[in-house]
């Protein structure tokens, strides 16, 4: 995979189902390029799981995507198309199979719940919600009936690019070698 001589970016959003790998990579990004990283979970999981208001999220990341470099990691429909999107450079779409993102959800979650790993706002997963069968509650069923929806969403959004000269450029990385290559080939300006 090719990512040309326009290689160098200063606003990436890195978008994927959960389990894709967009936190890594987006640290990997900011840590690389020293440049800020804003986690869309981190902003939107309150304490108690409690999701931020909608104004004062639109708010907060608005805030941080003024800056002139940055990474944002996360998909949120609230935020991500119009104040994300609108700045960023290119949008990075880790697009993995479904099988691949689920074994590393269900194996990522459940270290979580045995270590006690605190994720956002001292926010835990527990044993009870991995295993739920509701997505909105499991992040490991979210990422089993999520893949196909987000997929259609953003091949679309990337078609709807295509056409558009003052939209970001969109990759999309469909396994863990494009991911390296892409991290080879890139740098933030």
């Amino acid at each position: 995979m090719e990512f040309g001589e326009d290689a160098t970016v200063e606003r990436v959003s890195v978008v994927g189902i959960s389990g894709a790998g967009k936190s890594t990579l987006a640290r990997r990004l900011a840590t690389r390029s020293d440049v800020p990283l804003l986690e869309l979970d981190a902003v939107h999981h309150l304490p108690g799981w409690e999701p931020i208001g909608a104004e004062a999220f639109r708010a907060e990341v608005g805030r941080f995507v003024e800056q002139e470099r940055w990474v944002v990691d996360g998909n949120y429909g609230a935020v991500v198309p119009d104040l994300v999107w609108g700045r960023a450079d290119v949008v990075v779409w880790l697009d993995l199979p479904r099988r691949t993102v689920v074994r590393r959800v269900t194996w990522r979650s459940i270290g979580r719940v045995l270590r006690r790993e605190e994720l956002w706002n001292g926010n835990r997963e527990t044993l009870r919600s991995v295993l739920s069968p509701d997505p909105k509650r499991s992040v490991v069923r979210w990422a089993w009936v999520g893949h196909g929806p987000l997929r259609e969403r953003y091949e679309a959004a990337m078609a709807e690019a295509g056409e558009r000269a003052d939209g970001p450029r969109w990759v999309r990385l469909r396994s863990p070698a494009d991911v390296d290559r892409y991290l080879a080939d890139v740098a933030l300006g």
